[in-house]
């Protein structure tokens, strides 16, 4: 995955780690591409899927028999916008940041619905520092994995900085609005599944309303929650 944006610390750990690898078990056919781009012999290179898929599917039902977060906020399925928001590039810029805010509570203006942030502490702490508010999110404590998939899977929408979530919100067929500049996924923008927004206010907006016009039938690029297994035959 190549975000070609050499700021993000993770981008520098990606290359470097792919470069050191003798086996490298690609996400897609574009991944590979890159790969073979990039030098690394295609005996390397073996093309299976995201395990990430592999987690989704084993876990939802877990998730299902947990507490529900979405009726302990007193929400509807499909009636309410999910935030992530905690990257450095954004969280530690106050005009980032204050942007984003300004775009998420238009969205609650606009659509009369509910906008939830659990918000990362790294975010909720420069958010203070900036002296930063918003009168129209609903602020709540960031919960593990198992506790988000739940509200994660019946959003309406997902806005997010996150690389994951981009992946989990076109796995589980809910739109997303991905609030960088440029990512590392740009298979879920291929399908439909996802846009790139940034962080103005009005491009916010522009690109929540062009993804809940569009239609959930597009087809997970990311593998058939057997990746894993897969790997393990490869290896083996």
């Amino acid at each position: 995955m190549r975000s070609y944006d050499r700021q993000m610390p993770e981008e520098i750990n990606r290359i470097l780690t792919d470069h050191c690898s003798d086996y490298l078990f690609a996400p897609t056919a574009k991944a590979k591409e890159i790969l073979l781009h990039e030098g690394i012999p295609e005996r390397k290179i073996f093309v299976t899927g995201n395990t990430i898929v592999d987690a989704v599917y084993a876990n939802l039902e877990i998730a299902k028999e947990l507490r529900d977060v979405t009726r302990h906020l007193n929400l509807s399925p499909k009636e309410y916008f999910l935030v992530t928001l905690h990257r450095q590039e954004n969280v530690d810029s106050e005009t980032r940041f204050s942007s984003i805010l300004k775009g998420l509570d238009n969205l609650a203006t606009k659509f009369d619905l509910p906008v939830i942030y659990p918000i990362h502490p790294r975010s909720r702490k420069t958010m203070s520092h900036f002296k930063l508010v918003s009168t129209n999110i609903n602020l709540i404590e960031p919960s593990d994995y198992l506790s988000f998939l739940q509200p994660e899977s019946n959003a309406k929408l997902i806005l997010t900085d996150s690389g994951g979530i981009q992946e989990e919100a076109c796995i589980l067929g809910i739109p997303c609005v991905t609030l960088r500049d440029n990512t590392e996924r740009p298979e879920t923008i291929e399908v439909g599944a996802n846009i790139l927004a940034g962080t103005s206010p009005d491009k916010i907006l522009e690109c929540t309303e062009s993804m809940l016009s569009r239609k959930n039938n597009w087809i997970n690029p990311f593998g058939d929650g057997k990746v894993s297994e897969r790997i393990i035959q490869i290896l083996r």
